[in-house]
């Protein structure tokens, strides 16, 4: 693969799990820094093997990925674990410590850079604080998991994910036990950290409102294939046909 100064690309990837279950086939891809990329799909898609794979929990069987530049699979441990500071994930479920305050969860992230990477002490709570007033938490740093909303407990894990400024942000489902109101907030949330940060996003979704929302591009998955990638028309109607051509409708392609 040509040098190159997107972020993600691959190149000819797939990914067969032992057994031979093919969950990625022949992927072409690339991510421009600053853009939100979408990826949608019905289940079992390969949605999730893709974010496992940009963060190398699973490796490519095929073809080439490439990470800020890096083959995650051609890493020693510890430049490895240097490539995974600069990829924040947020997850479909938070996984909040709950016996851990909002403040101390969002720390977590920086306590975990190793030696290296470590924020001082002197900066940390600067900059959890800071953090938890730009997703709308001031206030609430001394609060627990339990005591929050779960459109609050998102906003938390998003400041952990953001923290320690990532040049990627992973986004597993981000709106998917929300309400309308609270996905809302959310995604214009995911958009502004996109604009202040110049994080580059990547929103993995089976939601279609999600992508017109707040994607600039969406890669339309099926069966582990990527049957297209489309530039997203926020405005774009409505046809209720299969759930690709129901995609390609509503994203004015």
């Amino acid at each position: 693969m040509p040098p190159t100064d997107d972020p993600i690309t691959l190149s000819g990837v797939g990914v067969t799990y032992s057994g031979g279950a093919r969950a990625l086939v022949d992927i072409d891809l690339a991510v421009t820094s600053g853009e939100i990329f979408g990826v949608i799909g019905e289940s079992g898609a390969g949605k999730s093997t893709l974010l496992s794979l940009l963060t190398a929990e699973v490796g490519a069987t095929a073809g080439t990925v490439r990470v800020l530049g890096h083959d995650p699979a051609g890493l020693s441990r510890a430049a490895l674990r240097g490539l995974r500071r600069r990829i924040g994930v947020v997850f479909q479920g938070v996984h909040l410590l709950a016996n851990r305050t909002v403040r101390q969860n969002v720390a977590l992230a920086l306590d975990l850079r190793g030696p290296r990477g470590r924020v001082p002490a002197s900066e940390r709570r600067g900059a959890v604080d800071d953090m938890l007033g730009f997703v709308g938490l001031a206030g609430r740093e001394d609060a627990y998991p339990s005591q929050l909303s779960g459109g609050q407990r998102q906003r938390v894990g998003i400041a952990r994910a953001l923290v320690a400024r990532p040049d990627i942000l992973l986004c597993d489902e981000p709106t998917s036990s929300l309400d309308a109101t609270t996905t809302d907030g959310v995604l214009t949330l995911l958009r502004e950290a996109r604009d202040r940060f110049g994080t580059t996003v990547v929103v993995v979704t089976h939601d279609l409102t999600v992508v017109r929302r707040i994607c600039d591009r969406v890669a339309l998955f099926e069966d582990g294939r990527l049957r297209e990638i489309l530039s997203v028309e926020p405005d774009a109607g409505f046809a209720e046909e299969t759930y690709l051509d129901r995609a390609r409708r509503e994203l004015g392609a």
